[in-house]
């Protein structure tokens, strides 16, 4: 007997009306791309193992998901290691290639292969999916597509001040109001640790801040007391634990205290810059705000850090993020190439605009009208009536079989088409069509020309 059908834990089917969603915010995130001067760029879908491993941690070279050799993949497979079961180490001899694991590193490589083709600044943007043999769980999955944006090649902070704009033009697009793009400053954080005498530990302090939201001051005081930060260390942050104010005044906030800090005070000064040049242009509707806690990306960001969180009437976890890399190519080689890049969440912006029911109701309609078919000569009729509507844009389809007419309706509302067609010998005989409105009921004889107009 056959096995029931299935697919991979943590992959998804996606019906003809969820495509047509995620393409509607597709094309809005692309069309605000080109607007801004990115231009596209696509990467294969598996990169050759050493490109993408060591670039992500330990934790990260875990879930990059090997692709066996073609072929007899054990015939060169090294015969200790496999005595020795060491899957670690046999895996370099089975597999060189690899799923990429997200776009970024991708990215890198395209650069430094291309560099001598591409003009400086490089302004690029991927739409593509990505894999990760991670635990599936709720609003986590293996495969998945990102959109980033990225400019290589330029230090210029106008290049951030754009990416906030980009952010604010796509969450207005898609009328998605109440949006918060979050900010911090990597040197920002190196100089809160300096400043505490703590520059050891500023992984550990700045992962216990960033959980201040979700275990509170306490919580993160133990936490950092925990990894060996000292109490007189954390009483000087302590204006962190209550960091309120607008914008200017939590900037003047962290001038004072990152005054001893040159790297912090960098920090600062950068963030001033973008800050206030954004509220001098203005959002349409989301906001900014400055989020000291903030500390994504601690490995690769060296500037500033951005997080854009749904609107507060939604439990949704971050739905884009990005920073500012001084060398993200260095790992191939090519030293001191600056960039900034952002990414949005396609599939988290799914079900905040889902849940906030954003979506156009034209975004999933079916055909705007079925003809019915009563047989050869009619569906000839109604075909040359199609051919002439399609050209005009209009999704119309005639259905194929002469079937009964009731099924024919009942195909029709199943599949929500609003129209039917009705074409016999009378409206033959007078150039002209019948056109029923499926929701009303109300039937009426129209030529082509109101036709076209009434199912535009």
């Amino acid at each position: 007997m056959a096995s029931k059908p299935s697919i991979p834990k943590g992959t998804r089917d996606f019906s003809p009306a969820e495509v047509a969603k995620r393409q509607y915010i597709i094309q809005i995130i692309k069309s605000n791309f080109e607007k801004f001067g990115f231009q596209p760029i696509e990467t294969p879908s598996f990169e050759n193992s050493e490109t993408l491993m060591g670039k992500y941690g330990e934790e990260g070279d875990r879930l990059i998901f090997k692709i066996l050799n073609s072929g007899d993949f054990l015939a060169k497979a090294n015969e200790t290691h496999l005595e020795a079961k060491d899957s670690t180490r046999l895996t370099s001899s089975i597999s060189e290639k690899a799923l990429r694991y997200d776009l970024t590193v991708p990215f890198a490589r395209y650069v430094v292969q291309h560099q001598n083709e591409i003009e400086f600044p490089f302004k690029r943007y991927q739409i593509q999916p990505v894999w990760r043999a991670d635990r599936p769980q709720k609003g986590r999955f293996r495969e998945f597509f990102q959109c980033d944006a990225d400019v290589v090649g330029s230090k210029s902070l106008w290049q951030e001040v754009e990416l906030v704009q980009l952010y604010d033009s796509v969450f207005t697009a898609l009328g998605l109001a109440g949006v918060t793009i979050k900010i911090n400053n990597r040197k920002i954080l190196s100089g809160i640790a300096e400043v505490i005498g703590a520059s050891d530990k500023l992984i550990d302090f700045t992962v216990a801040l960033d959980k201040l939201d979700k275990i509170g001051e306490d919580g993160v005081k133990k936490e950092m007391i925990e990894k060996g930060i000292a109490e007189e260390a954390i009483a000087k942050v302590q204006p962190l634990f209550n960091f309120t104010g607008t914008i200017s005044e939590k900037i003047e906030k962290l001038s004072v205290l990152l005054s001893a800090s040159a790297e912090g005070m960098k920090g600062v000064e950068e963030l001033r810059f973008i800050c206030d040049n954004v509220i001098n242009l203005g959002l349409s509707t989301a906001s900014l705000d400055l989020d000291v806690t903030l500390a994504r990306g601690l490995n690769y960001y060296t500037g500033a850090i951005f997080e854009v969180a749904a609107p507060k009437t939604v439990a949704m976890g971050s739905i884009g993020g990005g920073g500012r890399y001084d060398d993200l190519t260095g790992i191939f080689g090519l030293k001191n190439m600056s960039g900034v890049g952002i990414s949005f969440g396609l599939d988290r912006i799914y079900l905040v605009v889902e849940e906030l029911g954003l979506f156009p109701e034209a975004v999933t309609s079916t055909s705007r009208a079925l003809f019915i078919n009563y047989g050869e000569k009619e569906a000839f009729y109604s075909m040359k009536a199609i051919k002439e509507l399609r050209a005009s844009g209009i999704k119309v389809e005639l259905y194929p079989d002469n079937a009964k007419v009731a099924k024919q309706f009942q195909h029709a509302d199943k599949r929500f088409i609003p129209y039917a067609v009705i074409v016999g010998e009378e409206e033959m005989n007078d150039n002209q069509y019948s056109l029923k409105d499926l929701v009303s009921g109300e039937q009426k004889k129209v030529s082509l020309e109101e036709l076209k107009v009434i199912l535009k």
